[in-house]
């Protein structure tokens, strides 16, 4: 990594709160914002820009005017998309993002060939193998967020049962970034404690319930996706990768075979370092934990069939 730039397309207040992120932990030396609604992207690179007085280390914060201003990128975070509305069926959304996608991610190949680029827009897995299959680039430049977010809200859901070890508390979620996500808070320890020796059965079936509903629950009091989790989480991603910290957080990746699934996106744990996914992680899985992962899948791959079915890679 020798430039540390990021470029963020979707300047809306997930994409803008990753670059606010980002500015105030100083991992980037510059971040280049861009939105197809004119004035977004350069009025928040000028607020964020003016909050980087205060951060440790300066961060250069720009708004492309077109497309092509967001070039020479390390790293591309796409946010681009838009949310579903109630009289919008599954397949419309599908392939109204993907449209949008394709367009966003033909500019990144022109531009910024090199870089890795991390999909953050809905539905994410999908998105994220409209991504690979766009680019043909290497599967491990191509990341999904979707377990950084996920466990995050899942260690959040743990604390709030113990009332201790914030912070301290593992984020282990897999499948699609979705209904049937399957968070694995039993899995997971709170310093070195395992939280089986902390929690009932009932307790997490709760947190496992809490977890899959928590962006639902955001929208429910603020009639809107959350996005200082979402934002934060993917400056998480970012910061791994330019700084090569091999950390394992679960992603969006492409399976060859792993899990026995090939060809399908979803979410599993991964090393994330200076080439994006240096390795994908195969955790042993119970029969329970194998049946939903399998009905994960099955849900990206219908996404993925509702594409194929209207042509969209032909």
């Amino acid at each position: 990594m020798v430039n540390r730039k990021v470029g963020i397309i979707g300047a809306g207040a997930v994409g803008a709160t990753a670059a606010y992120s980002l500015s105030m932990m100083g991992v980037c030396k510059e971040i280049v914002l861009f939105d197809i609604v004119e004035g977004v992207a350069k009025g928040k690179a000028i607020d964020i820009g003016q909050s980087t007085h205060y951060a440790k280390r300066p961060t250069i914060i720009t708004a492309a005017d077109t497309s092509a201003d967001v070039r020479d990128c390390d790293i591309v975070v796409i946010t681009a998309g838009v949310p579903r509305k109630s009289d919008m069926t599954r397949e419309d959304l599908l392939l109204i993002n993907a449209k949008i996608i394709k367009s966003v991610v033909t500019d990144v190949m022109t531009y910024s060939p090199n870089a890795i680029i991390i999909s953050v827009s809905n539905p994410l897995d999908v998105m994220t193998y409209v991504i690979h299959r766009m680019t043909g680039w290497s599967s491990n430049r191509i990341v999904g967020l979707s377990g950084a977010l996920d466990g995050s809200r899942m260690a959040y859901q743990i604390y709030q049962k113990l009332g201790y070890g914030a912070g301290q508390t593992g984020t282990l979620v897999i499948g699609d970034h979705g209904q049937n996500m399957i968070p694995l808070p039993q899995k997971v320890q709170v310093g070195d404690v395992p939280t089986t020796d902390l929690l009932t059965d009932e307790e997490f079936a709760e947190i496992v319930e809490r977890t899959k509903n928590g962006g639902a629950e955001i929208v429910g009091h603020l009639g809107t996706s959350g996005y200082y989790g979402p934002g934060r989480a993917i400056a998480h991603m970012v910061e791994a990768i330019l700084n090569d910290s091999k950390i394992v957080v679960s992603s969006s990746v492409l399976l060859n075979g792993e899990y026995g699934y090939t060809d399908v996106t979803v979410g599993v744990p991964v090393i994330l370092g200076k080439n994006g996914v240096e390795q994908i992680i195969e955790m042993t899985l119970d029969t329970k934990t194998r049946a939903k992962f399998k009905t994960s899948v099955e849900s990206v791959r219908e996404g993925i069939d509702i594409l194929e079915k209207n042509g969209f890679f032909e």
